[in-house]
């Protein structure tokens, strides 16, 4: 039986990417080696096995905490029913969600009538069910040292790549390149932390490439 380190699960809205502004139950699994330094959940980094609580401890944190709980597919299901979730669209996130086989997971969502999404790093292998959509995040150069690999950017149905300098653009070109000719998923600029300049340039990119625009939406109306 599939067994998934948790480090939170909660209803919102999609604040980014092609979902954005879709109902949606977030699931954030622990674990992350890539050590992205402007990641705004390191909390979900490490897997220290002193760190595990209950269920009910870690859902009834009211901060971000480094605790996590383990679930099966069956018991997040129950969760789902008894925090009275109402999204039909789950986002399965981190962390590095592809540190686990998502096949399990995602297929008994998909069969259940939900829509499901995961984000990625693209430095693992992306074990999911077929009709998972997929966002990869390109981590290039990052300090855990993993390369993107060309059978996750292959995988992605969007490609959603932070951007705050020309460096970042360049990163993304170079990533891009494991693409074939044929593979066309949509691609979105995020500038980091909302910084101006990194905003104006991520608009100059869009408009000049024909590439989309993703905004932190969810900050700006101050939600999860």
């Amino acid at each position: 039986m599939s067994q998934y380190k948790i480090n939170e699960v909660f209803e919102s809205i999609q604040g980014e990417g092609s979902f954005t502004g879709v109902p949606s139950i977030f699931i954030r699994l622990q674990g992350c080696p890539v050590g992205c330094p402007w990641c705004d959940t390191k909390h979900t980094w490490t897997i220290d096995p002193m760190l595990e609580r209950s269920r009910d401890v870690v859902m009834a944190e009211q901060a971000e905490s480094e605790h996590w709980f383990t679930h099966s597919v069956e018991q997040l299901l129950a969760l789902f029913a008894a925090q009275g979730y109402q999204a039909k669209h789950v986002v399965i996130s981190g962390g590095e969600p592809c540190m686990y086989d998502l096949v399990p997971l995602t297929s008994h969502l998909i069969t259940l009538g939900y829509s499901v999404q995961i984000e990625t790093s693209g430095t693992y292998e992306i074990l999911t069910h077929v009709d998972t959509w997929v966002t990869v995040s390109p981590k290039v150069n990052m300090p855990g040292g993993k390369p993107v690999l060309a059978s996750a950017m292959q995988r992605a149905n969007e490609i959603k790549h932070p951007v705050a300098m020309e460096k970042h653009i360049e990163e993304l070109d170079q990533v891009l390149k494991l693409l074939p000719a044929t593979n066309k998923p949509l691609i979105y600029l995020q500038p980091i932390s909302q910084q101006k300049r990194a905003t104006e340039l991520a608009i100059k990119v869009c408009i000049q490439r024909n590439w989309r625009l993703s905004l932190q939406t969810h900050k700006f109306i101050g939600i999860e």
